[in-house]
């Protein structure tokens, strides 16, 4: 990569420096942060709001679509602009603010207003919200192009975007939730019956959520609203500071010569986007394996499915974080290899693909392996425990050759998930250069809303699903907690939450792909053409 000049004007060709897409790439960890926050928002929504568990999750889902609904505006927004900030930047600037001031007003504010305005200041807040991570990340995919247009350098932002995710989401998220968020937040009566008493004459819906078992009563963490104020703080935070890396690492590329293809601003129509939508195979493709798979993962990630599969399947919630420890170094090593391997010498819809197959074949082995412990009575034995606590000092102790296996499959899912979570993103840049190499149009913002416009809609049913999966077993006042006793019910929900809707989605990446156009083969020629059409429009302005 350092050998390569950053511009071949011959074949048409532009690179970033490597150090401009690391910091690039940081900009979809800077709202993939707030997704992290709003993500068990459900909880917040029963403990605090006092909604029930299917309205809670019915309620995320229609400001997912509102989400999704703003999209196409963002998009149009983003390819009519041009200042001398740039056309990315200044929506990263934009959205972080609103992204920051909602999220305080909403977990600060919100317990301290009367009960029967809550609902009503929360949905306020959350649209606007909403908004605003819509300005942010329409970023994410509308500035891959003016970035670098390299094929082989783009996979390059997927492999930055693992690490950080790997790092932070699947590794420091997990590890900080389970080790210092349940047992700093989560209260008894043993040790703090005042405070339990006090939390619900505020809050009179906490009187609904508590669970009282051999004479304890006890307040979750994600129901206490104490955990809202510290989590959003933090999480805004390093968003912060994720954002400011990203808008470094755009500011040498953000220029008219990089994200058009001539000095002039292009006028785009309203007939311009539905030609495009009707006719551009790649987007449409990309968006039907990228959306299906979106919403799988979704539901797998969920809290309360976690919250299952450790706390009440497996007997400690203690091992999600622990389990992440384990999986992350070794899946960030292989997630590394599999891009530079597949996706740089194969190209990115080839990516995708093996990362499929592998993702299916990993949710047979989990299937395979519950049914068996459950069968066994391996999650009652203490043979079963991975670890024993997750700390340092302990994570290699304990271990049964269950629980061995357990972890190589979660080390192989996270590999092939990653495969096909996160090329989606450069991906779409393949399909904004097929766009003008088939029309003559650059429109990354439509490319990167549109994107996003269906990604919304489809993975905004995550949280309704698993409400009304978990309600159909019982959970329909409120979502279950690491406490919840363990029943064949539960497990089998969490099953399908975990594995089986994301095998669906995979199947649907398959289908995709059959019909994607866009190869190693045919991304080399279509760079050749956006070259001679962006000379020749150069000449002409």
């Amino acid at each position: 990569m350092s050998k390569q000049p950053l511009e071949d004007k011959e074949h048409g060709i532009h690179r970033a420096k490597t150090w401009e897409i690391a910091f690039y790439a940081c900009n979809n960890m800077s709202t993939n942060f707030y997704m992290l926050l709003v993500g068990s928002i459900a909880y917040y929504l029963i403990g605090i709001v006092g909604l029930g568990s299917v309205l809670a999750g019915s309620i995320v889902t229609i400001m997912r679509i509102w989400d999704g609904v703003t999209d196409p505006f963002v998009g149009m927004i983003v390819d009519h602009t041009n200042t001398k900030f740039g056309k990315n930047r200044p929506f990263i600037v934009i959205g972080q603010v609103i992204l920051f001031s909602m999220t305080f007003l909403m977990f600060h504010i919100i317990p301290n207003t009367p009960t029967n305005m809550r609902f009503i200041l929360f949905i306020v807040l959350y649209m606007v919200y909403i908004i605003g991570y819509t300005f942010q990340c329409v970023v994410t995919k509308s500035a891959q192009s003016c970035l670098t247009n390299d094929p082989k350098q783009r996979p390059m932002f997927a492999m930055f975007d693992s690490i950080y995710i790997l790092l932070s989401m699947s590794l420091w998220y997990p590890v900080y939730q389970t080790g210092t968020l349940i047992p700093k937040f989560t209260l008894t009566s043993a040790t703090a019956a005042d405070k339990i008493a006090d939390l619900i004459a505020k809050n009179p819906n906490l009187a609904n959520v508590v669970t009282t078992e051999n004479g304890i009563t006890t307040l979750n963490a994600f129901y206490n609203p104490e955990l809202w104020t510290h989590l959003q703080l933090v999480m805004g935070g390093i968003s912060a500071v994720l954002a400011v890396l990203a808008i470094i690492g755009l500011w040498r590329k953000d220029r008219p010569e990089y994200f058009g293809i001539s000095t002039k601003t292009q006028k785009v129509t309203f007939h311009d986007y539905v030609d495009v939508i009707a006719h551009n195979r790649g987007i449409q493709m990309l968006v039907v394996a990228a959306s299906t798979d979106k919403l799988a993962t979704s539901v797998k990630g969920n809290t309360a499915v976690m919250m299952c599969l450790y706390g009440v399947i497996f007997g400690s919630y203690a091992l999600y974080g622990t389990n992440s420890q384990l999986v992350a170094i070794p899946a960030l090593i292989l997630t590394l290899l599999a891009f530079n391997n597949i996706a740089r010498k194969l190209g990115q819809k080839k990516c995708l693909v093996v990362g499929t197959w592998g993702s299916l074949a990993c949710a047979a082995a989990v299937v395979a392996m519950i049914l068996f412990g459950a069968q066994k009575g391996i999650f009652s034995l203490p043979a079963f425990s991975m670890t024993k606590p997750s700390t340092w000092g302990n994570l290699f102790t304990g271990w049964s050759g269950f629980g061995i296996l357990w972890v190589v499959i979660m080390i192989l899912m996270s590999v092939f998930n990653n495969m096909t979570g996160n090329i989606v993103i450069p991906m779409t840049a393949d399909c904004t250069d097929y766009e003008v190499y088939r029309s003559g149009r650059y429109v990354p913002g439509l490319m990167g809303t549109l994107f996003s416009f269906v990604d919304k809609l489809i993975s905004s049913l995550a949280s309704t699903l698993v409400s009304l999966i978990y309600a159909a077993v019982g959970f329909a006042a409120a979502l279950p907690t690491n406490n919840t006793p363990f029943s064949t019910g539960l497990m089998w929900a969490t099953i399908f939450c975990f594995v089986g809707m994301p095998a669906i989605g995979w199947i649907c990446n398959v289908i995709a792909m059959k019909f994607y156009p866009l190869t190693k083969e045919k991304m080399e020629e279509i760079q050749d053409e956006v070259a001679r059409i962006k000379k020749e429009a150069t000449q002409q302005a």
